[in-house]
């Protein structure tokens, strides 16, 4: 890599750690640069866990340096999702190259629709649904949540977010905190899927981490709103190139 690539990187990284730590989607952002900079696109996304990790370590201290945590609630959430990600780890892992990027091109052009017509409201008067049935009812969707986080990663905020505000009716600030917990205890189990098949690159991994955990840290101590319309119509733009990439010239 030289320092073009490092910059443009980093700065890749620091788009998705502030978006995906906000709301969800960011990943889009850090794929598209990796598999644009020559990585293919199951190398890409195993990749991306790296600084996926290392975001969330980041967005996790961010929110408790706010006073913000559900760690109980929270630690539920994350072993079911991290039972799923295993899953789907393995099977990010083992489908082929082909029909792993249409798989992928049909996958973002899903987020970005989540992004642009975003089902998720802010819930911030309601009371929050702890009792016994809910939890159950968030900790059997987390599994299929750490299903599609462990295949992909690309827009499994959205959904933590929907759950969460939906479900158990949780503000979006606190679901953003529970958000980055969940995420950084299953990609524990995703990263140890990718690293035994040998599909990680370091280098890029590594340097991508860099911009992700500056993006979250921000991120989660400023605890603004999701992303703004310029972000979303960058997203639609980008996503819609590379799923054209991936779909007809893979």
């Amino acid at each position: 890599m030289d320092w073009l690539d490092i910059i443009i990187v980093v700065g890749a990284g620091f788009a998705a750690g502030f978006i995906n730590t906000l709301a969800g989607g960011g990943s889009l952002i850090a794929l598209s640069v990796l598999i644009f900079m020559g990585l293919p696109p199951a190398v890409a996304n195993a990749t991306n866990r790296v600084a996926v990790f290392s975001q969330n370590v980041f967005g996790v201290l961010g929110f408790r340096s706010k006073g913000i945590s559900s760690f109980r609630f929270g630690l539920w959430l994350g072993i079911s999702a991290l039972l799923g990600a295993i899953i789907g780890a393995k099977i990010a892992v083992d489908i082929s190259g082909d029909l792993f990027n249409k798989l992928l091109a049909v996958i973002m052009l899903i987020v970005v629709a989540l992004i642009i017509f975003n089902p998720n409201k802010k819930n911030t008067e309601a009371i929050e649904r702890l009792d016994t049935k809910h939890k159950a009812i968030s900790i059997g969707f987390f599994f299929l949540i750490g299903i599609w986080g462990g295949f992909i990663q690309a827009g499994v905020g959205f959904l933590i977010i929907a759950v969460l505000s939906t479900v158990n009716r949780f503000s979006l600030v606190k679901s953003n905190s529970v958000k980055v917990f969940v995420i950084l205890f299953y990609t524990i189990a995703a990263l140890v899927v990718f690293i035994w098949e040998g599909k990680i690159n370091w280098a890029y991994g590594l340097v991508l981490a860099i911009g992700n955990s500056l993006g979250a840290w921000i991120a989660s101590r400023w605890s603004v709103e999701k992303g703004d319309r310029w972000v979303k119509i960058f997203l639609l733009v980008i996503v819609v190139l590379i799923a054209i990439r991936l779909w007809f010239f893979s």
